[in-house]
């Protein structure tokens, strides 16, 4: 009797190793499919436009200045001076930068992935302080000025979807594509013609621009204080960055957020004279953004994957729940049997992939849930001879399910459900067997001690 239980305890350990086999194809699937959506989501934007960034309005003056260079003759000996023009591009930030957003949600399907697009209608208002002699202290007799423009970054300039619209004091201005700037990677420019050196000067920007974007909106704070406000009718949003909104409002109707801040916070003065010198890309100066990703609130393919993640755990539980009914009752469970409910423990997880891609993820778990536990406490009612044993083991799947279904929703608290699952299970087995004559089960007599 005891080398029996022990084989069959050896078989089953064996057969639950067996059928990870399954469900690490399950998973392998699961990774396929979500790699699918993402290839599908770029290829999307790739067609469309990549998240927007706008970065600006930037006030460029360039130059060129004329300076001298000494160098050795022939000889080695005589210094001979000579003169070049060199040029370059003062920037002027705004005094102040106020942006108003409003974004309109959009979903495009390819197959079964979907791509979250928006269309973004902006208002920007940008004022500017230019300081006589625009700043310079020293040889500004050697500086010959050429006219100015205004430089505005846009991220992916493929979304512009209507002719922006700029008046700068009220006059408005032709816009041209390009930046113009080293930095700024991608953009637009308006000439604003020769300005005068020999006096301070105040201007007032204002822009229209309508953008289209897939997954997230930002901005790079540039003013001296720059406000930024951004409503959308997309009720999930994640607020990204490095500044978060000051105030923010979400609700089932979408959401409001005003973000407000100052050269104190951004460091950008500094940022962007180390750009003007080093003419590179500028990452520091790029990366100081505050926006918002328009994020999916239940990625079923995550959703499937960590539940997978819980099929040996179920697997061991109800193979467990046999073996207990086996000593507990006078019922034998063959290995095929157990092989059998196995097998549908793990479709469950391939159906609920299948359903998530059509359904709402809560309506594939309950429809995946529901056919699994029917047909198992069928099958279980016939093989444990009685309809009440199908009907328990169908109540102990159902209150695994709803445990499972509860650490997927809860994922801060999912290590808390699982040892609290855990321990109930342990508890159950110990009062159930605390009778339970492991010793008479195995056929031997304890030895007594004198």
């Amino acid at each position: 009797m005891q080398k029996t239980l022990l084989v069959k305890f050896g078989f089953i350990a064996l057969l639950s190793f067996l059928l990870l086999i399954p469900l690490s194809l399950i998973q392998g699937m699961v990774s396929e499919r979500a790699a699918n959506r993402e290839a599908v989501r770029q290829d999307i934007a790739r067609s469309s436009s990549y998240a927007q960034r706008i970065t600006g309005p930037i006030l460029v003056q360039p130059y060129v200045r004329r300076v001298e260079e000494t160098r050795f003759a022939a000889d080695g000996i005589t210094q001979v001076k000579t003169e070049k023009d060199v040029r370059g591009q003062l920037y002027f930030l705004p005094e102040d930068l106020q942006l108003k957003g409003q974004l309109a949600s959009e979903v495009r399907w390819r197959g079964i992935y979907p791509a979250r697009l928006f269309h973004a209608k902006n208002q920007l208002q940008a004022k500017f302080h230019i300081p006589s002699h625009f700043g310079i202290a020293e040889d500004f007799e050697r500086y010959r000025f050429e006219p100015a423009f205004v430089s505005l970054g846009i991220a992916d300039i493929r979304g512009i979807e209507a002719v922006p619209g700029l008046k700068l004091d009220g006059k408005a201005l032709e816009l041209r594509p390009g930046s113009r700037v080293r930095f700024i990677e991608s953009g637009i420019h308006s000439p604003i013609g020769l300005l005068a050196p020999d006096r301070d000067s105040h201007m007032a920007l204002d822009l229209s621009l309508a953008l289209q974007g897939t997954e997230g909106f930002s901005l790079v704070p540039v003013g001296k204080n720059s406000d930024f406000r951004l409503s959308s009718d997309w009720p999930h949003p994640s607020f990204q960055g490095e500044f978060l909104p000051v105030d923010r409002k979400v609700d089932a109707q979408g959401f409001e957020a005003h973000w407000q801040t100052s050269f104190f916070a951004t460091n950008l003065e500094e940022k962007l004279k180390a750009c003007a010198r080093d003419g590179e890309q500028c990452p520091a100066f790029h990366g100081t953004q505050m926006g918002v990703d328009l994020v999916d609130p239940v990625d079923q393919y995550l959703q499937t994957e960590r539940s997978v993640k819980y099929g040996l755990l179920f697997v061991v539980l109800s193979f467990a729940g046999f073996f207990l009914f086996e000593i507990l009752k006078p019922v034998a469970v063959h290995p095929v049997q157990y092989g059998l409910v196995g097998l549908a423990l793990a479709l469950f997880f391939l159906l609920l992939l299948s359903l998530s891609e059509h359904l709402a993820f809560w309506q594939a778990y309950g429809i995946a849930a529901g056919a699994c536990i029917a047909l198992i406490s069928f099958y279980v009612s016939h093989v444990l001879g009685g309809r009440a044993r199908g009907l328990a083991c169908g109540l102990g799947l159902s209150l695994l399910y709803g445990m499972l279904f509860c650490l997927l929703r809860s994922e801060d608290h999912a290590l808390l459900l699982g040892s609290a699952l855990l321990f109930a299970v342990l508890a159950g087995v110990m009062i159930l067997t605390r009778r339970l004559n492991w010793y008479r089960l195995g056929g031997q007599t304890p030895a007594l001690c004198d």
